[in-house]
């Protein structure tokens, strides 16, 4: 069975319902294919209950339809995905789900694409388009880094994704690995569910309140990021004081440069740091050396148990993995190879959404140029 169109979007995510949007906009025919069995799946299936967007919502909205004003200035789980579904009623985008994409090349003497998917039951599904976007997202597949003996370990072994709530973990020892906002939050909720909490911060991390993000997004209409990140940078030591005591180091690059040049976004506090300061969150400053049984093993000598682990360790992407012959647009980590802001175009009709580190409201952007260049070339 083959279809063709003049546009093949991979994904279902918010990147994927902004571009199909967009090119509807324009009367531009497409086919949308997702491997998981609903739009949105990240937010839909795999956030944990007490997630909200850390970005009022004005920068969160996805073109051509804003966010409902009755909704939260920072939306729940709850208010986000349904965002998500009236918007893609309102577009009447209707991808093809269970679908999982296993190759994808250029034909050069066509001057098409030719798209191999295997629905969930193993049936091959085949498609044509002249024109491929990749808008897979970000956070793509769960990534848990190898550790000597974490197979052996005797405990409860969770990655972020499969995190719900701390109900369950009440007055057991559980370690939280990583540091980002997924491990902080969920060590917050952790320890408000009475579970005795641990986190790894191995590295240097800028910690900065709501309030003192929207500061520096107003005020990146006026100033440099180097200047901008002088003053979230008092704001937050004023906040915060000296968390070195504490075990967490302070980057001597600032947080909104971090952001632009590694894709690094800081911590967007919501209560851990008190947490921390009260000692009702421990902070462990060094990696895991090695796991027997529920013993952990850290760079330093300390040894401590567990009786969970719940790995934030963000997400790998597998895009090279059946997107062959392209070597300008995607790297090995399925990320663009091109500088923001040329990062969205490719060759051969090859393009990229949502995938710059610029959060949703930069999924959008690339939507929007992808659809607009997209209709200057039919």
């Amino acid at each position: 069975m083959e279809e063709e169109t003049a546009v093949i979007v991979v994904g279902g995510g918010p990147s994927v319902l902004a571009t199909a949007a967009c090119l509807s906009h324009l009367s531009i025919p497409y086919i949308l294919v997702e491997r998981e069995e609903c739009i949105a799946s990240l937010w839909e299936k795999y956030t944990y209950d007490r997630v909200h967007l850390h970005l009022r919502k004005q920068y969160s909205e996805l073109p051509l339809l804003p966010i409902p004003r009755a909704y939260s200035t920072y939306l729940t789980r709850t208010e986000f995905t349904q965002y998500l579904k009236d918007y893609a009623a309102r577009f009447g985008i209707r991808p093809i789900l269970r679908q999982a994409v296993e190759a994808a090349a250029y034909d050069e003497v066509e001057g098409k694409w030719n798209v191999k998917a295997r629905d969930w039951s193993d049936e091959v599904k085949q498609y044509r388009s002249r024109f491929l976007v990749v808008a897979t997202g970000e956070s793509c597949d769960a990534f848990l880094p190898e550790i000597e003996g974490l197979q052996s370990f005797d405990g409860e072994i969770l990655h972020s994704t499969q995190y719900k709530n701390g109900k369950k973990f009440k007055d057991k020892s559980v370690l939280v690995v990583g540091s980002g906002n997924s491990g902080m939050e969920i060590s917050f909720d952790l320890a408000n569910s009475a579970a005795k909490t641990s986190i790894v911060v191995r590295s240097p991390i800028h910690i900065l309140s709501r309030t003192i993000t929207h500061v520096g997004l107003v005020l990146m209409k006026y100033l440099s990021l180097n200047k901008i990140d002088s003053i979230l940078i008092m704001m937050s030591k004023l906040v915060y004081g000296d968390l070195s005591k504490f075990g967490i180091q302070r980057p001597k690059e600032g947080p909104f440069v971090m952001k632009d040049k590694y894709g690094k976004y800081p911590v967007i506090d919501l209560g851990t740091c008190r947490k921390i300061k009260q000692g009702e969150i421990q902070v462990l400053p060094a990696g895991i050396k090695s796991i027997r049984g529920k013993s952990v093993l850290f760079e330093n000598g300390n040894e401590y148990s567990f009786d969970a682990i719940v790995f934030a360790t963000g997400f790998k992407r597998s895009t090279k993995l059946w997107l062959k012959g392209d070597d300008y647009l995607l790297n090995d980590d399925g990320l663009p190879i091109p500088s923001y802001p040329n990062h969205w175009k490719g060759k051969n009709g090859l393009y990229c959404c949502g995938l710059a580190r610029k959060t949703i409201y930069g999924a959008g952007v690339d939507a929007q140029k992808i659809a607009s260049d997209i209709k200057a070339l039919l």
